[in-house]
């Protein structure tokens, strides 16, 4: 591309003109939405599961050397979680969260379409929720074979 613009320059059939000037720089009139539009209680739901797994695999193998990766793991998901919910109420951020009934009604729009409460729920928890079964699944192979 820079052979064909360097070719047509040498030809003369290119012009090379000033930038325009503007007498103000231009207006960004742009939003500031933080807010993931979602129920807060679907994030604390979100949580409680990944924090219920780690309460499973603490009392599955309570075991002294677990105690420090533990309070990590926690630490790990206090602040995946909390950088944003703080970053939601920054200076600037109009916006809120909807209610859980507002919710209910409405669905959520999202890239694919308008989707609804219900499986919007499905899709948000079915992970936490596996894998707090699995842990659950874990510690009773664990504690059957020893």
């Amino acid at each position: 591309m820079s052979k064909q613009v360097l070719e047509k320059i040498a030809s003369g059939e290119a012009r090379i003109v000033e930038a325009p000037t503007t007498l103000r720089p231009p207006r960004h009139q742009v939003d500031v939405d933080r807010n993931f539009e979602l129920p807060t209680v679907l994030f604390g739901a979100t949580v409680a599961l990944y924090l219920g797994f780690l309460a499973v695999m603490l009392i599955g193998f309570t075991t002294p050397g677990l105690a420090i990766p533990m309070v990590i793991f926690v630490g790990f998901i206090v602040a995946g979680f909390g950088v944003p919910a703080i970053w939601t109420r920054l200076a600037g951020n109009t916006t809120r969260p909807m209610s859980y009934g507002e919710f209910r009604k409405a669905g959520i729009m999202t890239h694919t379409g308008r989707c609804s409460a219900q499986d919007t729920v499905i899709q948000m928890l079915i992970l936490p929720v596996l894998i707090v079964l699995w842990g659950c699944a874990v510690a009773i192979i664990a504690a059957v074979v020893t």
